[in-house]
């Protein structure tokens, strides 16, 4: 058996390293995409396009204008007093949104203590319209304290007599750095894409080519088959993973919080299983076209759904059971738990259990489906 496996080994990563394409795909592209995803990806939105109507001109709405611009968060592209033109910034999408201050905004400020301002938000993209919104009515807020401080000096000793202080500790990322919660998930990604590509179309590969009628001649068997396919690319993928990994480490500074045995002691059960995944897929697939078309299907549901971009805690209930039956959301959970948290073995039980379940079902699934005919 061992040296049937070995014989297998060898055969495929002499296959692998003629295939420099392969190899670019296993390593240059992880760090590629390591290094430029969490570049690009931010979950704040800044250079907001305000477009202002100003009808009283005052020195309480220039004021009001530069708070909003000095926060940092929002550009003014349209000053003027007109609606209708501040309106057609936004159906040409020269605008985000449009703030309208009314005459004797100053005057009501100061005598009534009561005005109104209208906020028109282009709401094409919700999420940028949510977050534009909070941010406004944030400094639309302070603005609004600090009015109520100068007219009223005595509110200001009130508010530090009386009332609640809020101060959030951020456990585990202290400065809120959204990087620091992203990149560890995108590693979980890349090596879950590359792992589970390159599993899926290697036995499509030798079908299309025609090895595949010689190696179901020979007196192989299944299960050294199978495993002469798999373990090559999972000490590739280990390798791929190591370095993504030292990008993680040594380009974002991210400190490993937890174990590096306890962290390769997973990745090692988790790749099994997306490997199992992608040979399970190969067996079933007749070319390589639609090998491709059936891995970017299963992997566009594992990634949207695991918990990488959006909290799975926000989703419909419908959609929560789909994201707790996806291993790939384990896989993210895990790497972050460790990296960022500290967490121990007995905190990931729950994930060992499911992949190593998962990993069991696919590949005796692999096994048994491939057919060798003679």
């Amino acid at each position: 058996m061992f040296r049937t496996l070995r014989i297998l080994i060898k055969k495929e990563f002499l296959q692998i390293f003629r295939n420099k394409a392969i190899l670019a795909i296993i390593f240059v592209m992880p760090i590629i995409q390591l290094v430029i995803l969490p570049l690009a990806a931010n979950y704040e939105i800044k250079n907001i396009k305000i477009a202002v109507v100003d009808h009283d001109k005052s020195t309480q709405s220039r004021e009001l204008i530069r708070k909003i611009t000095a926060s940092g968060y929002f550009k003014i592209v349209e000053y003027g007093e007109n609606y209708n033109t501040a309106y057609q910034e936004i159906e040409k999408d020269q605008a985000d949104l449009i703030i309208e201050i009314p005459n004797n905004f100053e005057k009501d400020l100061v005598r009534e203590n009561n005005v109104k301002t209208l906020i028109a938000i282009n709401a094409i993209n919700g999420t940028k319209a949510g977050l534009s919104a909070s941010y406004l009515a944030q400094i639309l807020q302070n603005y609004n304290k600090q009015i109520q401080v100068q007219m009223n000096p005595e509110l200001e000793s009130m508010k530090k007599t009386s009332g609640l202080e809020i101060t959030p500790l951020f456990w585990f990322n202290e400065n809120y750095n959204y990087r620091l919660s992203l990149v560890p998930g995108i590693l979980a990604f890349l090596v879950t894409l590359i792992s589970g590509y390159l599993a899926a179309l290697n036995i499509v590969q030798e079908k299309e080519i025609g090895t595949i009628e010689q190696i179901n001649v020979s007196p192989i068997k299944k299960r050294d088959f199978i495993l002469g396919k798999l373990i090559p690319f999972w000490i590739l993928a280990m390798i791929a993973f190591s370095i993504g990994l030292l990008v993680t480490i040594f380009v974002y500074k991210i400190q490993m919080q937890g174990s590096f045995l306890l962290l390769y002691g997973f990745i090692s059960i988790y790749l099994i299983m997306i490997l199992g995944m992608g040979l399970l897929v190969s067996v079933y697939s007749e070319t390589q076209q639609q090998a491709m078309f059936m891995v970017f299907f299963f992997m566009m549901i594992f990634i949207l759904m695991s918990g990488l971009f959006t909290p799975i805690e926000s989703m419909t209930d419908w959609a929560k059971y789909i994201a707790y039956a996806n291993p790939v959301t384990y896989g993210v959970d895990a790497i972050r738990l460790i990296m960022l948290k500290n967490s121990g073995f007995t905190d990931l039980l729950p994930h060992f259990a499911f992949i190593s379940g998962v990993g069991i079902v696919v590949i005796i699934w692999a096994v048994l489906r491939y057919r060798k005919t003679n």
